[in-house]
């Protein structure tokens, strides 16, 4: 049996995926990751791995074939803060680092699951659908999107997408996000809120279409969403693009309901003005079409909005957030 590879297997997605493939009885796994400071290596607290190996020190070893036999590597490490302007660094750690294991594992006979985005959609005018013929036409709105969206491209433009899976996650919440600064969902924004002061602040809208509380996102639990990555892992014979999100916009207003709902508290939302920064690359609405995954087999129930909000809101109040515990 050879290695089950997670690159950014500290971070949200792949703290939780190395959860649930110990849970399915894999131990076998060598996680790669960037920890610096901060707290993102407690997420590997309880987990169950053979290895850690930092990121700048893991192709070197790779390549030299060192581990030896290698069954998938999950590519989910990547620097996901949609605010980064330095392109040459999202150009190094996004996109090039990509192409380097793709190329290892297609020429290896090696599974390759990788985390694209949804930011790929830019302001989603051209709809949501994930076929392979619109990938040339999507325009990011940032340059971490634009960084996903290349590797997207060099893989359909050197017809290797029947190759590989990739993953465009929509708007996934859920345990073990701690970490992720002002990148952390909107679910742990308002939880920590209504902490301190009782209330949720969210942004006024700024289309005609959308009331203040109105703009809409495909919000997914982090466990359906790692449940969908595990079934590209257990159907080996399925490759290709695909989204991640339960085909059903929701509101924020709704999100944030489903959050006092689960702490059993009176709703007080406050509309507060967007920086003028925001408004130019503001999303109004995403929504997952998920006709291809499900086309591809999946067939999983998708846990709804207030029951995901209700079982992470469950979890964070067994969480001391601000001292010792992940």
């Amino acid at each position: 049996m050879g290695y089950i590879i997670v690159t950014g297997g500290a971070g949200f997605i792949g703290a939780n995926l190395v959860e649930a493939l110990n849970k399915r009885g894999a131990k076998n796994i060598i996680i790669v990751d960037h920890l610096a400071e901060g707290i993102k290596w407690k997420n590997l607290l309880g987990l169950k791995f053979v290895d850690y190996v930092e990121k700048d020190e893991f192709l070197e070893i790779l390549n030299s074939g060192a581990l030896g036999k290698v069954d998938v590597i999950f590519h989910l490490g990547a620097c996901s803060d949609t605010t980064v302007k330095d392109f040459r660094y999202l150009y190094e750690n996004n996109y090039k680092y990509s192409k380097e294991l793709a190329k290892y594992c297609i020429k290896n006979n090696v599974r390759f699951i990788y985390a694209s985005s949804a930011a790929t959609y830019g302001d989603g005018r051209l709809g949501f659908s994930d076929a392979h013929e619109l990938i040339p036409q999507l325009k990011p709105l940032n340059p971490y999107g634009f960084s996903k969206q290349l590797f997207d491209l060099w893989l359909y433009y050197n017809g290797l997408l029947d190759k590989v899976v990739g993953l465009k996650y929509f708007n996934v919440f859920g345990e073990k996000e701690f970490h992720k600064g002002e990148m952390r969902s909107v679910v742990l924004k308002a939880y920590e809120q209504i902490k301190k002061t009782g209330k949720v602040k969210l942004f006024k809208s700024y289309h005609p279409d959308y009331p203040d509380g109105g703009q809409k996102r495909d919000f997914i639990y982090v466990k359906d969403a790692v449940e969908v990555t595990l079934f590209f892992w257990e159907n080996p014979d399925v490759n290709g693009i695909f989204n991640v999100g339960t085909g059903k916009a929701r509101t924020f207003k709704d999100l944030v309901l489903a959050v006092f709902s689960a702490l059993r508290l009176e709703p007080n939302i406050e509309y507060i003005d967007m920086p003028e920064n925001l408004k130019k690359q503001y999303q109004y609405f995403t929504q997952a079409d998920i006709t291809k995954l499900k086309k591809a087999g999946y067939n999983k129930p998708i846990t709804s909005l207030e029951e995901a909000v209700k079982s992470y809101v469950n979890w964070l109040e067994t969480q001391d957030i601000y001292g010792t515990i992940p």
